[in-house]
């Protein structure tokens, strides 16, 4: 391994870790004791789902309780809009372009955030604990001001943490951010499993066939993520004899899963926006539309099913360019046998990606619903759910995959300053 790459799997770690201490740094003003109290008996709706995400900074009221969603949030907005108005997307292709496009989400991301603050801020006035306790020790506009400046720093941080880890460390930083967040909150769920079995509430069998479902879930994720139609290419004999001492890749990869975690966490973001504005709300008619948007309703779920399948359409279409590729085979001399070069082959290759992409967002679709209807007809007293384990999964497919591209770079850089 060489040392670039372990000073980027350092430089990651450590913005992880940074991550997780920010986690531990509460909203002034709040009672924490109460907070976690509330949480504990809402775990199986919209709050269990954002605390899960967040790492458990949630419960804690943490200065990153929104945690990167809000980013996330600002990031679907503007891919839509630059999918519907030529001049943004045009903005985003060019170099000057992308870092206004980047700043527009950063402010959109600012104005997501407060929202949220200030709608989390007004629903804590009201919470109290079983012993009267309030959720706020001070004056309730002070508070208000005071956390949502706090809540806005913490999301800051976390979208300057994510650029970080993607520019000098390895993988995508927002998805580690939400992978790492994940992953801190399973000792406390296999804790929690432990203590249902111990008090008679969930049964042992019970335990082993959700561990079934989840090694099941995994498999199937890594099978259908390793998977991908390789499309035969031919190349001239003048170019073969071209590049005698290059490798010259003869088939076009194209993934079963184009979009990759991206659908998931879009349709999460956007499902979770408006449930957790709502959370606090006495209105009957919104506390019913929360109620429909709990992770544990079989609303939520057709929902989170309809939205994944439509992000993978969307971003699959953003990712795959067809034309490109087209352009850039002939360029370089190639061809599919029996298919023309130029427009026909741009056609062929946007026909097969199609096809992948439906059976791909279906797959999307049922992984982040599925394992959530067998748990609950298993009646497991707490959530469950399959975006979850995709993002987990695909998050650390994702990464190893650069790490082993980076160490393959390594390896041709000393190489070729041998000589060989």
């Amino acid at each position: 391994m060489s040392k670039d790459l372990i000073n980027k799997i350092l430089i990651t770690l450590g913005f992880i870790f940074l991550y997780r201490l920010l986690a531990y740094v509460p909203v002034p003003g709040v009672n924490i004791d109460v907070v976690k109290e509330f949480f504990d008996s809402n775990a199986n709706n919209a709050l269990g789902l954002v605390n899960m995400f967040s790492g458990n900074a949630v419960e804690r009221l943490s200065i990153i309780s929104l945690g990167i969603m809000p980013y996330i949030t600002a990031s679907i907005i503007m891919e839509l809009l630059a999918a519907t108005f030529p001049a943004l997307g045009k903005m985003k292709k060019e170099r000057d372009g992308m870092q206004k496009y980047m700043q527009i989400i950063r402010y959109t991301t600012i104005v997501i955030t407060l929202i949220q603050s200030i709608g989390v801020s007004m629903g804590l006035n009201s919470l109290t604990g079983q012993s009267g306790q309030s959720a706020i020790s001070i004056d309730m506009d002070t508070f208000v001001a005071v956390s949502s400046i706090s809540m806005l720093t913490g999301t800051m941080l976390l979208m300057w943490i994510g650029e970080q880890i993607t520019q000098k460390g390895i993988g995508n930083g927002i998805s580690l951010i939400i992978f790492a967040g994940i992953v801190s909150a399973i000792p406390s769920a296999i804790g929690g499993t432990i203590d249902l079995v111990n008090n008679g509430q969930m049964n042992f069998l019970t335990v082993i066939a959700i561990v079934v479902i989840i090694l099941a879930t995994v498999g199937a994720i890594i099978y259908v993520e390793l998977a991908e139609r390789r499309v035969p290419v031919s190349y001239s004999r003048k170019v073969m004899m071209q590049n005698q001492k290059k490798r010259v890749m003869n088939y076009i990869p194209i993934k079963l899963n184009l979009a990759g975690v991206i659908p998931a966490i879009f349709a999460s973001a956007i499902l979770m926006f408006p449930a957790t504005v709502l959370q606090g709300s006495q209105n009957p008619i919104l506390v019913a539309i929360a109620d429909y948007l709990s992770p544990s309703s079989y609303t939520f779920n057709v929902f989170m099913f309809l939205f994944v399948v439509f992000f993978a359409f969307f971003y699959a279409s953003i990712t795959f360019n067809a034309k490109d590729i087209s352009e850039n085979l002939k360029k370089q001399g190639g061809f599919i046998p029996g298919v023309r070069p130029g427009g026909s082959t741009a056609e062929f290759l946007n026909e097969t990606a199609s096809r992948l992409t439906f059976w791909g967002a279906l797959y999307l679709g049922a992984i982040s619903t599925v394992p959530w209807l067998v748990v609950k007809a298993m009646g497991v007293p707490f959530y469950f759910g399959g975006v979850a384990v995709l993002i987990v999964v695909q998050v650390a497919i994702d990464t190893m995959r650069k790490i082993e591209a980076q160490q393959y770079q390594s390896k041709y850089e000393t190489l070729s300053a041998v000589g060989l």
